[in-house]
């Protein structure tokens, strides 16, 4: 692949094909990388939360927000504040653990926000009270950390979708 022309698929779509490590970072071509969420899945809930969750437990919640975009993009309107909203806390904590304090903080907040008006209680078993705490709480401890640049471990911080959050 020449590096200077921009990947695409083929209806002329533009595509990074670049490879990605665990955290969604791109990689020099010819790097090995993990394999790459394929976009556009139509999951039912039930497998929408057990895929992301899959990957928040590997430490990958880069692939665990496409899993929950996917959902967004494909779900009923009257679910996509929850999808939208879970899938910015997966980002957040893609942005923490890559030591983006700032970028993390604000995107746990903006999803915690999202999360906040959801009813049910617990859509498809989510505890959603349960991860809008975990995510206000994350969103301070890396705020309060951002000097540092280090970044939280995915594995240890990723959130419980269902049952009691870490």
């Amino acid at each position: 692949m020449d590096e200077k022309r921009r990947d695409r698929d083929a209806g002329g779509r533009a595509r990074n094909a670049r490879p990605r490590d665990g955290l969604g970072r791109p990689l020099p071509y010819g790097s090995e990388g993990v394999a790459r969420q394929p976009e556009g899945v139509v999951r039912t809930p039930e497998e929408t939360v057990r895929e992301a969750q899959r990957l928040l437990d590997a430490g990958m919640p880069f692939h665990a927000h496409e899993v929950f975009e996917d959902a967004w993009k494909s779900g009923p309107d009257t679910e996509r504040e929850l999808w939208r909203g879970l899938a910015q806390l997966a980002v957040g904590l893609t942005h923490a653990a890559r030591g983006n304090a700032r970028g993390g903080a604000r995107l746990l907040r903006r999803g915690a926000a999202a999360l906040g008006g959801i009813t049910p209680a617990r859509p498809y078993g989510i505890g959603v009270e349960g991860l809008i705490g975990w995510a206000e709480g994350l969103a301070d401890e890396v705020a309060e950390g951002a000097a540092s640049g280090r970044g939280v471990d995915p594995v240890a911080r990723a959130p419980r979708l269902r049952g009691p959050v870490r």
